[in-house]
């Protein structure tokens, strides 16, 4: 008996000096605070900048054609009143589209541009663990205690090694 408990103890101290270093990152963090994520934030919205500002003169073109038929349609003849309606109907189907599309575009660039962010992060994760001898890091995880948050120490690492 007093030779298991030992051999227990013994097993026990083992387990202890080989114990996995663990830490977690906060992947919404960096794609939120990041030097890196800001910059592609600032690249999309340049970059849509344009079709943003076309789509929103189409809306107010779309409005004022609204407007003035309400205004003015009980005062038109019955032949310029539906092709006012037809040209309404037009515009909205054309602006319908365009905004689909442009949503559409957004949505891609922006996944493009964020992967792209996570790639580089992936990367200053991946030496810190190995500068500092991790076993294991999580990106994803129900509960994460601060004491092995390295979210902080990642977002640096981002901004001094200049992966913007």
């Amino acid at each position: 008996m007093a030779l298991a408990m030992t051999l227990g103890v013994g097993a026990a101290s083992a387990a202890q000096a080989q114990e996995a270093r663990i830490a977690a990152v906060n992947s919404d963090r960096i794609l939120r605070e990041s030097a890196a994520a800001k910059a592609a934030q600032t690249k999309l919205e340049a970059e849509f900048a344009k079709r943003d500002k076309d789509l929103q003169d189409m809306a107010q073109r779309l409005k004022s054609m609204s407007d003035s038929l309400d205004k003015n349609g009980a005062s038109m003849s019955p032949a310029d009143r539906a092709q006012k309606q037809r040209d309404l109907s037009q515009l909205d189907t054309d602006f319908q589209r365009k905004q689909r599309e442009f949503r559409e575009d957004l949505n891609q660039r922006r996944n493009e541009e964020l992967a792209a962010v996570l790639d580089r992060a992936n990367k200053v994760i991946k030496q810190i663990a190995e500068q500092q001898h991790y076993d294991l890091i999580v990106q994803e995880a129900v509960y994460v205690s601060p004491r092995i948050d390295i979210t902080d120490q990642v977002l640096k690492a981002l901004a001094s090694s200049g992966t913007n």
